[in-house]
């Protein structure tokens, strides 16, 4: 009886050194880098003034579309809206802005204060939409292309090199 006692403690003890070996082996980063070159296939948006449904199809009409994940209480958000303005200027791209967890009549403010740079507008007001683009924290972007395939995500604001780097990509052919 006492081996057996003895056996179960060596590999409990086993089982637990492997468990904690494999956490320490893990990656803890969460990534979204398996999103880039892969179909988006679940866009299913609820439309900020309206009962229309943006979908994949509703996508496809567009050379690029740049999908901008941002709400009015986010400070970055602030940061990155210029540049969101200077891409609103592109013939090629269409900006669809998910406003994320924020109230309607904040969003709408701040649009009116810094100007609105989307062509369309959708809302996540519970957040559950924006897991199907990887989205873990605000701002974020996805610029896809008229196939809805991921070209390229951008995690944080927008900044001056993310502008070139879009502009590289919707301009190419």
């Amino acid at each position: 009886m006492q081996k057996v006692i003895r056996s179960i403690i060596v590999l409990l003890f086993i089982f637990v050194l492997l468990v904690f070996y494999n956490s320490l082996n893990r990656e803890t980063n969460y990534s979204t880098d398996y999103l880039v070159g892969n179909k988006l296939t679940k866009i299913n948006l609820k439309s900020f003034n309206d009962n229309k449904i943006y979908t994949s199809e509703d996508l496809k009409n567009n050379d690029y579309t740049l999908i901008n994940f941002w709400a009015s209480w986010c400070a970055p958000c602030r940061v990155e809206h210029p540049f969101l303005m200077r891409l609103s200027k592109e013939k090629k791209l269409k900006i669809l802005g998910v406003n994320f967890k924020d109230k309607k009549i904040n969003a709408l403010k701040f649009l009116n204060n810094l100007g609105n740079p989307y062509n369309d507008l959708a809302k996540d007001t519970t957040g559950k939409q924006s897991v199907n683009f990887g989205i873990y924290g605000i701002p974020e972007s996805i610029l896809i292309n008229n196939e809805t395939i991921v070209l390229k995500k951008f995690v944080g604001p927008l900044n001056e090199q993310d502008l070139d780097d879009i502009k590289k990509i919707i301009n190419s052919l």
